[in-house]
């Protein structure tokens, strides 16, 4: 079984992924030391390393939970690391340009994906996938994943071009038949859709670098490279991919059935996102067939590892809390900072002198104030120990019932850092509070929704 490899042969030091250290900077350490069998080529065998992230004290931060001012800082930084480990492994990174293209600027097949999103908000606001990629892989599964060649068999090639025509005409309307559409046609109408895409889904900025990730040296290059690659996408390419490998790996769930196992999904699905004739340049039909097998590898790099590539490493996350902590320092020299700075500590005292209740008294030394203005209990004061978790506070808050009628439940709330050193970090339910707060004393921590 391809999916659960054995790890009898490989130490548990070669499978966890390591994200306090710079990836570039264990890279260089690997490439020094005398361990020269690990420094090989990454392998052509098809049992893929159960690779893991070591539990960290101080939280795991996936994308999505630091806020849009951060997050900024995390491409700028993801950049600068992903071309240090690039040069360290040999491998030349430049961002491509592609070949200026007509785009439509309305309809399905064949448009940008922010133009795309631009139309479908104004029919569901906030959307952040096509209306139309959401629908064919619903279309898919609704039948059953247990077809046999589910993704490999196509559509009859007339009746997909003529249901493309249809879509084009009727989608938005509401007017499209969907009862006319067989399961292998809307395989086929997705596939053709990232194909269309006038910018591949992967961008054309990084299209050569995620190929490219085939040719470093182990497994374990590879997916730190993925890693930072993931993020430098723009968020509406990073949210439909996330949706793609999610489903790729729900076919993959059936793979009994309907025999699509990891590789075949990955051989399928390959040249719809590495294939982009924009560059300008025409390569032989050799090298074509050997990027083919190599982009299948990383495709199944992709959706093996899926869950681990949407995490930022904790390096970032400290250069980012790093960064932000310089920011501060240099506003308060900034002179017409510090009157506005005054001005603002001025109108905040005169706000807190009429707001404040007798339990907003100045905090202890090791207890934290939390906030939670969407609970029945806003405020509590919670004393922090050495096994307390930002899961145990949510927890303490949803069990007070008294007051409103209480509407959220835990899966539905989260423990955010906010200020300090951070914009803003929602954090898992297993982030140790006492480590966390020696690391931001100067946070506030207020539970909420999370933002969706």
């Amino acid at each position: 079984d391809e999916q659960k490899s054995p790890l009898e042969d490989m130490p548990s030091s070669d499978t966890d992924i390591n994200l306090e250290i710079p990836f570039a900077e264990q890279a260089a350490n690997l490439k020094d030391s005398a361990v020269g069998n690990m420094y090989k080529g990454g392998g052509g065998d098809t049992l893929l390393p159960n690779f893991r992230l070591p539990k960290d004290k101080t939280g795991t931060t996936k994308i999505g939970d630091l806020a849009p001012q951060d997050m900024k800082k995390v491409y700028s930084l993801a950049l600068i690391e992903l071309t240090a480990l690039y040069d360290i492994l040999g491998t030349e990174f430049k961002q491509q340009k592609a070949v200026k293209i007509k785009t439509k600027d309305s309809g399905l097949f064949g448009v940008p994906l922010s133009i795309l999103l631009e139309q479908d908000q104004k029919k569901v606001p906030g959307t952040k996938i096509p209306l139309i990629f959401q629908k064919l892989i619903a279309k898919i599964e609704e039948t059953t994943l247990e077809t046999e060649g589910l993704l490999r068999i196509p559509g009859v090639a007339t009746r997909v071009k003529g249901l493309c025509q249809e879509l084009e005409a009727k989608f938005y309307e509401g007017t499209f038949n969907w009862e006319n559409v067989k399961q292998h046609d809307a395989a086929s109408l997705l596939k053709l859709f990232i194909r269309e895409l006038p910018q591949p889904l992967l961008t054309v900025e990084y299209l050569k670098a995620f190929q490219d990730v085939q040719n470093l040296p182990t497994r374990k290059h590879q997916l730190q490279a993925l890693n930072l690659l993931v993020l430098l996408l723009p968020e509406a390419n990073r949210d439909t991919l996330k949706v793609l490998l999610e489903f790729l790996q729900r076919v993959i769930d059936h793979r009994d059935k309907n025999k699509m196992t990891l590789k075949n999904v990955a051989m399928v699905m390959a040249p719809n996102l590495f294939t982009f004739h924009g560059f300008g340049s025409k390569t032989i039909e050799q090298s074509e067939f050997v990027m083919a097998a190599g982009t299948a590898n990383v495709m199944r790099f992709m959706i093996q590892y899926q869950k681990l590539l949407w995490t930022i490493p904790k390096f970032i996350v400290n250069q980012v809390r790093k960064q932000n902590t310089e920011r501060q320092k240099k506003e308060k020299k900034d002179k017409a900072m510090k009157k506005l700075l005054k001005k603002m500590a001025y109108d905040r005292e005169k706000h807190e002198k009429q707001e404040k209740t007798p339990n907003d008294t100045d905090v202890p030394q090791g207890v934290i104030r939390v906030q939670a203005p969407h609970l029945s209990k806003v405020s509590m004061a919670i004393q922090l120990t050495e096994e307390l978790k930002a899961g145990d506070i949510v927890a303490r808050f949803l069990s007070q019932k008294s007051g409103n009628v209480q509407t959220l439940n835990k899966e539905e709330v989260f423990l955010y850092e906010i200020g300090g050193n951070i914009g803003e970090r929602c954090l898992d339910g297993d982030t140790y509070m006492k480590d966390l707060y020696q690391l931001n004393p100067n946070a506030e921590w207020v539970i909420k929704p999370k933002h969706t």
